[in-house]
């Protein structure tokens, strides 16, 4: 077994925010306590007998650490082709490239990865140089975009990430005696990082993976813990909140016990965001995968209110605990969203937002299941509304009487009255949708319960408004839409719908649908095949 263990660090900071650090015992900053390093499970076994002690009154840093990539099941068909294209095209002009960040973790968790960050010590423009489609973009952050084939390629500098920090973190940082320039420039880069599990550093060339924060411990311990101080880096960037709920949820990770306790400290400070940032987060909870886990999380820290208060206040309708291990329908149609799309298979936002319109629809105004189905098979088929209820009408399939959203199924209607039905509940669905658009609406959704924070936020812009309207406006008196296209077969196109594809995203809201309505019945599956959407 060829993994090495690097020489633990002596620092000496006089950064005033560094001296601070020193004396957070919580910390996994490099200035923060050690722990022991026990590999176990598919971890390689590391000899490291690193324990909590001081060195003139100070903690000594953690074992900085570097590991085998094979010993982590890490190989390089697990890298994207359009990374291997940018770090090829970077190694064969002399500079270093290493993958970063999250990409890391995830490949040493056999995850897939949601992008590959590449960092590399050329500089930007030597960067844009080296390719042909390429550019440099943000100006406070600036990183360049490699365009290969359909894909983009993040690309950053260990110069211009050194300026990142202005001097806040890392600019008075003392290089270590006896401490490579190399190891020095990676570690202040690390030290930039949000959380220890997104500081590790792999060399895709010769397979190391550079640890410097703590980070494969914490993947042990299957923990998210900040760089520095908690409450330090939520104030910093309150955006890390949200990532730190995000990346929670999709690995199912805990929380330290100072994260934890800022969560919930430090949740409204969310509202300092910009809305387009709100959205972004938000897209990368709901549309990767790990939708009902993230919903989960934002209503457990007080999240859930001041992001989405209308759906807050329906898990308090509910008698939802923080703590609740119970389902409802809300997290059911998530949970089904979640089976469909990946972090490699994402789907549109106008998908999760037009689940959430439809949800609220039917909390305003339970419907029987026939109206429910009939509505998704018509969103499902252009508008085709008598064939849509004439289907509906044959699924033998048992619904779940448990959701209150969906009223005891009732004598049928004739064919006409219950398309007049569909019709006046996708007017709801229309209804639910501008009211999340209203902030005065958005403001009152927790008035009846004077304890919870207000808020009015609204983070939906109008074209994506406008793109999630679509969805349901062919469900009208006027019948199917013209030149529409009947879908065929059941594969769900995932380049279409990350792109927003009307047509599967359609696809893909009425199989959502359709799973959460009915109960999952193995002897009823092959007949209800050709039936659902």
């Amino acid at each position: 077994m060829t993994v090495v263990v690097a020489w633990r660090t002596h620092l000496c900071f006089h950064h005033p925010l560094l001296f601070h650090i020193r004396h957070c015992s919580n910390s996994a900053v490099a200035v923060a306590s050690t722990t022991e390093h026990k590999e176990e499970g598919h971890l390689p076994v590391i000899n490291s007998s690193s324990k909590k002690e001081k060195v003139n009154g100070e903690r000594k840093a953690p074992e900085w650490k570097k590991l085998d990539g094979e010993e982590l099941g890490i190989s390089n068909s697990m890298i994207s082709r359009p990374t291997r294209v940018v770090l090829n095209g970077l190694k064969k002009k002399g500079y270093e490239v290493y993958l970063v960040g999250g990409c890391v973790r995830d490949l040493i968790l056999k995850r897939i990865p949601k992008d590959f960050d590449v960092i590399t010590s050329a500089e930007l423009k030597q960067v844009r140089k080296a390719f042909h489609r390429c550019e440099i973009v943000g100006k406070r952050f600036p990183i360049c975009h490699v365009h290969v084939d359909d894909a983009i390629v993040e690309v950053s500098s260990f110069s211009t990430s050194q300026l990142k920090s202005d001097g806040k973190f890392n600019g008075n940082v003392r290089k270590p005696r006896g401490c490579s320039e190399r190891d020095f420039i990676r570690w202040r880069n690390c030290l930039q990082r949000d959380f220890t599990i997104n500081g590790l550093m792999l060399e895709p060339y010769a397979n190391i993976v550079y640890d410097y924060m703590g980070g494969i411990t914490d993947i042990k311990k299957t923990k998210v813990r900040t760089v520095i101080p908690a409450n330090l880096s939520f104030m910093e960037d309150s955006g890390r909140i949200l990532r730190a709920i995000r990346i929670a949820a999709r690995l199912h990770f805990g929380f330290t016990r100072d994260l934890a306790l800022s969560l919930k400290e430090l949740s409204h400070s969310v509202l300092r965001l910009d809305k387009g940032r709100i959205l972004l987060e938000l897209n990368y909870m709901l549309a990767y995968g790990s939708a009902e886990a993230s919903l989960r999380l934002m209503w457990r820290f007080g999240l859930l209110e001041i992001l989405l208060p209308i759906q807050a206040s329906y898990f308090v309708s509910q008698g939802f605990r923080r703590r609740d291990e119970r389902s409802n329908m809300l997290l059911s149609l998530f949970s089904n969203l979640d089976r469909l799309v990946a972090p490699d298979r994402p789907c549109h936002s106008s998908l999760w937002l037009g689940i959430f319109a439809f949800h609220k629809a039917l909390v305003d105004q339970p419907q029987d299941p026939l109206v429910v189905t009939a509505f998704s098979l018509a969103v499902h088929s252009g508008g085709s509304l008598l064939e849509s209820v004439e289907i509906a009408r044959r699924i033998s399939r048992p619904y779940q009487s448990s959701f209150p959203e969906l009223l005891e199924a009732q004598n049928p209607d004739s064919n006409n009255a219950l398309v007049h039905k569909t019709i006046n509940f996708a007017a709801l669905v229309k209804t639910a949708l501008c009211n999340m658009t209203d902030g005065c609406y958005v403001s009152k959704a927790m008035a009846k319960y004077p304890k919870a924070p207000s808020s009015d936020l609204v983070f939906i812009p109008m074209a994506l408004f406008l793109r999630v309207s679509k969805i349901f406006e062919c469900v009208r008196r006027r019948g199917m839409e013209t030149r529409f296209v009947r879908r065929q077969g059941r594969k769900i196109d995932y380049e279409s719908l990350a792109k927003g594809s009307l047509e599967e995203v359609r696809h893909v809201f009425a199989r959502v649908v359709f799973d959460t309505v009915y109960h999952p019945n193995q002897s009823n599956e092959n007949n209800v095949a050709n039936q659902r959407p």
